[in-house]
């Protein structure tokens, strides 16, 4: 049975807040690290704490009372300048939080959570007494909220942190904790830290078994740090509802591209003048009624991508500190706004760009003073909206990528021949990191070396139908552009047909539309071509790619973008363009079908994953 059986909604309500105030206190606190003088900031991120302690007191998680207990007290000391801040006593806040978001996955599978580590607990009561920590066991353990489990890579994640090697670190061998047996056989009590003294800050330590913390009910009364300054103009609203809304929406469509096709049919028969213009009224007024509605579901679904950014300032500084490196990233365009759907996917491949940077971009300070650079390294993260697109850049400026370097390691790994290699331009070459199995660290890490990070990447940006491009010279640091689709759920679409059936290709992926004549086609080796303004495209039929029988050439062609080289695809005829919501066929994949629509006489029509389709074919 849950532990929090009789409070499913409370709970629920707790941890949507308290998620959200600890990515402000996370976000605060790194902040803080750079202006540490901020006092308003220093409230805000106090206060931050306590809300989230009231709220776990109300709900009798009594342990996530008790951590966020000892971190209050600490940034308390720290507001009243007792204590300065340094980066030790940061490792440890964040280090709370991380616990703190440990906690809130425990309770949301409904399980009381388990305390904090007591070394951890021990610590922030030392620091708060004055003594110094060493946390350089704490350096890089990162919350399971930024990181994802991606890949073997990831093996910060998957290992829970040393807690007991810290502690003896710190302080040397740990208390016994009451209860505990000796090897004698008897009981041992634990000298258990009281709080700091406000003058001196000298402990207050009593020799008696620790008594668990009460429950704070009266915190909960503790306004959120928010508040004070403006009511949130937004509401949360389960995605499922507006997804149930955008499907909707799209059979209104479906239903008004039919509505369209029975008027064409009743104009061709000289229908009546009045009932004519009438059904033109009516559908006027339909198609501008579905396209606001259309809009307003997918301008709902719309989040700006400064939330998730946000929390890889803590993800780049948590890496640096690991790595002893001084790292410093800049978030631009954070109001960009993108659909929630493509939002969350971006996580995984945006967080192993930013660990990439920081491990093998930035060079540590004293590589960095030897090359006449400052101590500390940049790391941009920017995003713009550029048409229908988002387009997202990680830029450094590290030691950047040697493509001779790149080329010679993807030979000695087996991932290209040498005969393959000798043919790689600069730009190629480059891109061998995007291949699976491809690293250039000698000795695997815990942080790179197994080659799986920047193929992981490359894989899910192409799943959300983007692109990802790279640029880098040896010096001077390396620039990645990752272009993505706003939305995926009403896609554009280019309708044609094909031996008398009705296909769609996303129509993002179309440059133009051209007359297809067999004189003016040439072969090259045994490959059709066509010369357009000057430049040779090769020329495929869209009917050898789907195995569709044909008596006659194709007549028509679409010139097509693929990566960065260009196409012709042969076809017979065109219907138009359309925006469409792609629905799957259920229990069967075919290779180079994304899914499938209906057009406006009811067809149903299959919508092409052209990438699948050419996969091989260059």
């Amino acid at each position: 049975m849950s532990a929090f059986a009789e409070m499913q909604d409370l709970l629920s309500d707790f941890l949507t807040e308290a998620s959200d105030l600890l990515d402000d206190v996370d976000i605060g606190l790194l902040e803080l690290e750079q202006r540490p003088h901020d006092t308003g900031l220093l409230n805000q991120v106090f206060r931050g704490f306590h809300t989230v302690k009231g709220g776990a007191g109300f709900l009798d998680a009594t342990p996530l009372v008790e951590l966020c207990h000892r971190g209050e007290n600490l940034l308390d000391l720290l507001r009243s300048h007792v204590l300065v801040i340094t980066p030790e006593i940061m490792d440890l806040i964040l280090a709370a939080t991380g616990e703190v978001r440990r906690m809130f996955g425990e309770m949301e599978r409904g399980t009381m959570p388990e305390s904090a580590p007591q070394a951890l607990l021990l610590a922030l009561e030392a620091a708060a007494r004055g003594e110094t920590v060493d946390t350089s066991a704490l350096r890089g353990i990162v919350s399971e909220s930024i990181e994802p489990h991606m890949a073997p890579v990831m093996a910060l994640d998957q290992n829970e942190p040393d807690w007991l090697g810290f502690y003896r670190a710190a302080f040397g061998e740990p208390p016994a904790r009451a209860g505990q047996v000796d090897g004698a056989g008897g009981q041992v009590s634990v000298a258990a830290p009281g709080p700091a003294s406000a003058a001196a800050g000298t402990p207050a330590s009593v020799a008696t078994a620790k008594q668990p913390a009460k429950p704070y009910r009266t915190d909960m009364l503790a306004p959120p740090a928010a508040s004070a300054v403006a009511k949130d103009s937004t509401i949360r609203v389960d995605t499922a509802r507006f997804d149930q809304i955008l499907n909707l929406s799209g059979e209104i469509g479906l239903t008004k591209n039919r509505l369209s096709c029975l008027r064409d049919a009743l104009v061709a028969n000289r229908a009546d003048d009045d009932i004519t213009e009438t059904l033109d009224v009516v559908f006027s007024q339909l198609d501008t009624l579905v396209s606001d509605l259309q809009s307003a579901v997918m301008m709902a679904r719309m989040q700006p991508v400064g939330r998730v950014f946000q929390k890889y300032s803590r993800l780049a500084r948590d890496l640096a500190r690991q790595l002893e490196k001084d790292v410093e990233l800049v978030i631009t365009g954070g109001e960009t706004e993108v659909d929630k759907t493509i939002l969350d996917e971006l996580n995984d491949p945006l967080v192993h760009l930013i660990r990439n940077a920081v491990d093998h971009g930035i060079e540590t300070m004293v590589e960095r003073r030897s090359v006449g650079k400052s101590p500390r390294g940049k790391l941009h993260l920017s995003a713009r909206q550029t048409g229908d697109s988002i387009v997202i850049e990680v830029s450094d400026d590290g030691r950047g990528m040697d493509p001779e370097h790149i080329r010679r390691k993807a030979v000695e790994k087996g991932v290209i021949s040498a005969e393959e290699a000798s043919l790689l331009d600069h730009s190629q070459c480059l891109k061998l990191i995007f291949l699976p199995g491809f690293s250039t660290r000698a000795e695997v890490s815990d942080l790179s070396g197994r080659g799986v990070g920047m193929d992981v990447v490359k894989t899910n940006i192409e799943k959300l139908k983007g692109q990802i491009d790279l640029q880098s010279s040896p010096g001077m640091g390396s620039h990645i552009v990752v272009s993505l689709p706003l939305t995926l759920a009403i896609l554009p679409v280019l309708m044609l047909k094909l031996v008398d059936q009705p296909y769609a290709i996303p129509l993002s992926a179309v440059r133009e539309i051209i007359p297809l004549r067999q004189e003016e086609m040439h072969n090259i080796g045994n490959a059709q071509a066509l010369t357009i303004r000057g430049e040779v495209l090769p020329v495929i039929d869209l009917a050898v790619l789907l195995g569709r029988a044909r008596k006659t050439p194709p007549t028509l062609a679409v010139v097509l973008a693929y990566g960065e080289r260009q196409l012709v695809l042969g076809v017979d005829g065109f219907i138009g363009q359309d925006e469409v919501m792609i629905k799957p066929l259920e229990g069967i994949h075919p290779k180079g079908v994304a899914g499938a629509t209906l057009s406006g006489d009811g067809t149903l029509v299959l919508v092409l994953e052209m990438k699948q389709l050419l996969d091989g074919l260059f």
